[in-house]
């Protein structure tokens, strides 16, 4: 038995899950909601403050979805309730970052400023101008916002400018030496 899988998502007192025909999840927080279908194989059911993912069959591909599906009902759990954040830092002389209204406005050393639309579910906050904080109660969306915004400038090796996460670590390289 997948050992992710089996173990059951502990729901908070807030939360509220819940499983339509079909397979349709529907999770329902302080924070907000979030939907999700479970494949055919994986079934869900809510006991008190559990909730435990069974598998139709013991195929390789069912194991993997059971493992999979725990694993994102978890994440919907934790995102209605805490919810998710993500933190970048900007490196670089006259490099900056400010909302305006829906969107992030980037001065990243380009000949224009770089201008990233903001969804709806994400809340983005820059302090210091130079650090920019990404929050939301998707999981996936939060980390790919944060990678849409770093991939305009990546860190460079030379001299470390670009946008990077917190707690990302730029392995230095050595510059050109004259003999």
């Amino acid at each position: 038995m997948s050992r992710i899988g089996k173990t059951p998502v502990t729901l908070p007192d807030k939360v509220k899950v819940t499983v339509a025909d079909g397979g349709l999840i529907t999770v329902e927080g302080p924070k907000g909601k979030l939907s999700w279908t479970l494949p055919k194989e994986v079934t869900l059911s809510v006991e008190e403050n559990k909730a435990v993912l069974t598998r139709s069959s013991d195929a390789r591909d069912v194991r993997a979805l059971h493992g999979l599906s725990r694993a994102l009902v978890n994440n919907m759990v934790t995102g209605v309730s805490t919810g998710f954040r993500r933190d970048l830092e900007i490196q670089g002389v006259g490099f900056r970052a400010a909302v305006k209204g829906d969107k992030l406005d980037l001065s990243i050393g380009y000949s224009h400023p770089v201008l990233f639309s903001i969804p709806n579910e994400i809340k983005i906050a820059v302090t210091d101008n130079t650090k920019i904080s990404i929050e939301g109660i998707d999981r996936q969306l939060v980390g790919q916002v944060a990678a849409d915004i770093r991939a305009y400038y990546p860190p460079e090796p030379y001299k470390g400018k670009g946008i990077r996460y917190s707690d990302e670590q730029v392995r230095r390289k050595e510059g050109k030496t004259v003999q």
